[in-house]
């Protein structure tokens, strides 16, 4: 699979892979990458990078919104290669070192395979590695509070609920959410289009996953990229009160 990079801002790139998203904020050839992707999406992830004019050896450090399969899926390779920080909010560290799992178990997914878009889904988490643990050795807190010295300044926020350790970057410069799988535009087993929560069988915690929209609505931001579906245009507040009202 090729890399699908869209820019989005300057300096800003949302990149498709394999029904996840990923994205790379730059400032020369120095990058900043969110995310990392299924396991199987490697060669589109560094593809990505080179279409940027970067390289791995280039990446400033891993942002992780949480460590999901489909998101930190070479963020190990990464770091172990090329020394790259693999960053992440404290409640998620210890859930990239795989000392836990707050994901969907199989036997859940077996139960919703006569939802549409669940077996189509289930065949490609298969075949993109989506079932194998990649944890990170060695990850890291965010070292500071407030915006990293980073290529785009992100500044994390936490938003759990899909896992304890979840957390958007807030680009506030450039009015951009990267929002992780807090708050959606699409995805396989979803029938609607736009902001939305992902499906119930997702959220480690609905309830704080609901909440959480709240924390988002409060950023200023008319750009939100999502782990997953197209780029969202328009006030961030509205798409995360929408998400709000399709929950309920």
């Amino acid at each position: 699979m090729s890399a699908d990079v869209r820019q989005v801002a300057d300096g800003t790139y949302l990149v498709h892979g394999g029904n996840t998203n990923w994205v790379i904020l730059t400032d020369g050839d120095a990058v900043t990458l969110v995310d990392t992707g299924y396991p199987g999406d490697r060669r589109a992830l560094l593809d990505s990078l080179a279409a940027v004019g970067s390289s791995p050896e280039a990446v400033a450090a891993v942002l992780i919104t949480h460590a999901h399969n489909d998101h930190l899926g070479s963020a190990e390779y990464l770091r172990a290669t090329h020394g790259t920080p693999v960053l992440l909010h404290e409640a998620e560290v210890p859930h990239a070192r795989r000392d836990f799992l707050q994901q969907v178990s199989v036997g859940t997914v077996l139960r919703n395979a006569w939802r549409p878009g669940v077996l189509p889904w289930m065949a490609h988490v298969l075949r993109t590695g989506g079932t194998e643990q990649h944890p990170v050795t060695a990850p890291a807190p965010f070292p500071a509070e407030g915006a990293l010295d980073l290529p785009g300044r992100p500044v994390p926020v936490h938003t759990p609920g899909h896992t304890d350790g979840h957390c958007v970057y807030h680009l506030p410069d450039a009015g951009v959410v990267i929002s992780g799988d807090a708050l959606v535009s699409g995805h396989a087993i979803s029938r609607i289009e736009g902001p939305q929560l992902l499906p119930d069988l997702f959220h480690h915690d609905r309830t704080r996953a609901i909440a959480s929209l709240d924390v988002i609505a409060s950023l200023a931001g008319d750009v939100l990229l999502p782990g997953h579906g197209p780029v969202h245009r328009g006030p961030v507040k509205d798409a995360a009160d929408l998400a709000r009202e399709r929950a309920f």
